[in-house]
């Protein structure tokens, strides 16, 4: 399949990201996001990143039409916020608009494949495409088969990637994936070892960066994604895996609970 036409729902960081990469590959891409005002942001936020890869922004935004609905076409990738019901009611009503034949993909980082193919009547055809941010940037795409994804679906997700210029890694749909299931817990215990006092947020995450080989620290890293997004994953691995390591650090929920969602909010564990 060569997804010609591809819906992306959720213009948010990750949304847009994805529909640049999409753009920039010749593709046309559908935008759609019920919240006000969002689809403008994103497309300016394409712009900028396109200006600072010295790509030229019109030519790319010029196969990017904001839609203010599901519409058909190829494939769509959702990447709305992480919660399984706003998902499952996306899947369900793009299973109704999109052709029998077309793939329908999450971008979700945590939320069972499965279930959202549940919510449709083509379960072989729904999949997860779980790319990483700055989608421009970052080079991998985690492929997740739920229970009923079929192999032809799975190989033409992964042709997809390859020609986006992404490099794919298959995972089985288990909570957190592989990306999540490492990377959660290591932040968690960096919120961890700062509110027991261990060291301030620059030496947590400067210990990490040059100890670890890594480009940016958990906490940074954290602000980055979205501390509420980073509490709602490991909600998804505590229940699913049962196990007490996944519960959210209370100093996460914390700063959740006073809005400080990281870089999105201009404040999390640095000001922005």
């Amino acid at each position: 399949m060569d997804f010609e036409h591809v819906l992306v729902v959720g213009a948010g960081q990750m949304g847009a990201g994805i529909a640049q990469v999409v753009a920039a590959s010749g593709r046309r891409v559908s935008l759609h996001d019920v919240a006000p005002g969002a689809v403008e942001r994103g497309l300016e936020a394409m712009r900028k990143s396109l200006t600072r890869l010295r790509v030229e922004p019109d030519e790319v935004l010029a196969r990017v039409e904001p839609v203010d609905d599901i519409v058909p076409a190829a494939l769509m990738i959702e990447a709305v916020v992480e919660d399984a019901a706003v998902k499952e009611d996306i899947f369900r009503r793009a299973d109704g608009v999109l052709p029998t034949e077309s793939i329908l993909a999450s971008n979700t980082s945590s939320i069972p494949i499965t279930s959202l193919a549940a919510a449709t009547a083509r379960p072989e055809r729904v999949i997860g495409m779980h790319f990483f941010n700055p989608v421009p940037v970052l080079q991998l795409v985690e492929v997740i088969r739920g229970l009923q994804t079929s192999d032809e679906t799975a190989a033409a997700i992964v042709a997809l990637a390859r020609d986006l210029g992404k490099t794919p890694a298959e995972a089985r749909d288990l909570p957190g994936f592989v990306s999540n299931r490492i990377l959660m817990p290591f932040i968690n215990e960096a919120a961890h070892a700062l509110l027991e006092g261990v060291a301030e947020p620059d030496a947590i995450d400067t210990i990490a960066k040059l100890g670890f080989a890594h480009p940016m620290g958990p906490l940074a890293l954290a602000d980055l994604i979205g501390l509420d997004t980073c509490v709602a994953i490991m909600e998804v691995l505590h229940e699913g895996l049962g196990d007490p390591k996944y519960a959210p650090c209370p100093l996460l929920r914390q700063y959740v609970q006073a809005g400080r969602l990281g870089r999105k909010a201009g404040r999390g564990f640095y000001e922005y």
